[in-house]
């Protein structure tokens, strides 16, 4: 599919020697800290997007990502090979699964600074995360979902009102909905309680009078 790319990023990647990052950013929506993991396929620290991104060389690996024409959802697998138990640590202490996470493709420049901006090449969720320990070293795997395969997900709602509360807490218009499941409703008829008011056919003789 069509990326937008910058012109300084667009020209890095047609340069005659190009030098190509990953940039990859886990998103845990947790309340401990630290509430993301930014790792990226160099050494050192590197800062982006007002965010520092952990070095950790070819140990870091992802799978080849493939798109298709059709809309099919394809996901990825990021391994992370001889990590200290620090990162495996962030990794264990979150709940990772549903979370999002974005694997940027970036450059440098001649100079060795980062171009402007690097382009996402996989946005998707965590679905399963294996940790492979072995004393100090260890190895995290991550099977990562693509974003639609939420479209292949049937979505479940029904006239209740503790569905309808899900995202309008105050709203009481589904409260009687069971209490008339089985009641029955009787239109343009009256009900024996009513009493008469019928049509007898008494308005055609009234007529007959004023002819």
């Amino acid at each position: 599919m069509s990326r937008t790319l910058t012109t300084s990023m667009r020209d890095a990647l047609v340069a005659d020697t190009v030098r190509p990052i990953y940039l990859v950013r886990m998103v845990f929506d947790s309340s401990e800290s630290p509430a993301e993991l930014n790792l990226w396929s160099g050494v050192g620290d590197l800062s982006y997007g007002g965010e520092t991104y952990l070095g950790v060389g070819d140990l870091l690996g992802i799978s080849e990502i493939k798109e298709s024409s059709d809309i099919s959802a394809t996901g990825i697998n990021i391994s992370l090979t001889g990590v200290k138990s620090s990162l495996v640590a962030v990794a264990k202490d979150h709940e990772y699964q549903g979370r999002p996470l974005t694997v940027r493709l970036g450059a440098f420049d001649p100079s060795g600074n980062l171009v402007a901006d690097p382009v996402i090449i996989f946005s998707g969720f965590m679905d399963t995360m294996t940790i492979s320990e072995a004393g100090e070293y260890s190895t995290i795997s991550i099977a990562v979902e693509n974003k639609l395969i939420a479209f292949e997900k049937t979505k479940v709602r029904r006239y209740t009102a503790e569905d309808q509360k899900i995202e309008h807490p105050t709203d009481k218009g589904f409260e009687f909905v069971t209490a008339i499941v089985e009641k029955e409703i009787i239109w343009g008829r009256p009900t024996g309680a009513a009493g008469g008011g019928g049509y007898d056919g008494s308005e055609d003789s009234g007529n007959r009078h004023h002819a």
